[in-house]
């Protein structure tokens, strides 16, 4: 089935060098670039303004952004492998402290935050999953150790029990936050995985990349239930809906 989609608005120059990551909140979206500066426009208006501008928040210019569900909190990562939170207060983004973790240039690579900003997890280029507790004084809680592929994407679940992670040889993982053990490694794909998302309730997981399939995951047994097909090209990014029916694939 064919849809048709209008273009609302277009953000000319909204960056001078290329966009690299994009996250939403309920009233504004994040953009980041190979620039050193974060911008932040806002969708309550029908022009999307420019509302806020993070200068110099990343020398080298960032990579990856993060926003929890609340739209309280965002996360970025840099090309030099610094690793910042951000708050919203009284309307205005406010630097709240960065992960001091040894992190090496391009060493940090996929992130994602919970859905209250608690927790944030992160992947790495030889595998390793990390995640740390942003009100515990940003304190790594878990680092979990997978075979040593590219991590590619991330996922927190809603509560922030689970993280789960897409490798570069098509490996997929679901690790328990609480005991700090590996849940399942789950089969079924066996290219690049470029996206991963739990469903609202954490009890399925998509999964997807350049098999150009996604693949559905029950959380508790590590069981595929589905593969969803349709896709020429790789797949690059999911989300689903606030209710957990639909499940959106780019």
């Amino acid at each position: 089935m064919s849809k048709q989609y209008l273009t609302i608005h277009t953000i000319d120059n909204a960056h001078i060098t290329d966009i690299f990551s994009l996250a939403v909140t309920p009233h504004q979206i994040i953009s980041a670039s190979g620039s050193s500066d974060i911008k932040i426009y806002s969708t309550t208006e029908p022009d999307f303004p420019l509302a806020q501008t993070l200068h110099a928040a990343h020398k080298l210019g960032v990579h990856h952004l993060t926003a929890s569900k609340d739209g309280h909190h965002f996360a970025s990562v840099g090309f030099a492998g610094d690793v910042k939170l951000w708050r919203s207060e009284e309307g205005q983004w406010i630097e709240k402290g960065e992960i001091v973790d040894g992190n090496k240039a391009g060493e940090v690579w996929a992130i994602a935050i919970s859905a209250e900003g608690q927790y944030l997890a992160a992947t790495s280029v030889d595998g390793r999953i990390n995640v740390w507790d942003n009100v515990g004084g940003h304190r790594k809680i878990r680092d979990f150790e997978t075979k040593g592929s590219f991590g590619m994407a991330i996922d927190l679940s809603a509560d922030g029990r689970y993280t789960a992670s897409g490798h570069e040889n098509g490996g997929v993982y679901i690790f328990n936050n609480d005991t700090g053990r590996l849940l399942h490694s789950l089969p079924g794909l066996i290219k690049a995985v470029r996206a991963v998302a739990f469903s609202p309730a954490g009890k399925l997981l998509a999964a997807a990349g350049d098999a150009r399939v996604i693949a559905l995951y029950d959380v508790a047994s590590g069981e595929q239930v589905a593969n969803l097909t349709g896709h020429g090209a790789w797949i690059f990014s999911l989300d689903w809906s606030d209710t957990g029916e639909f499940l959106l694939s780019g």
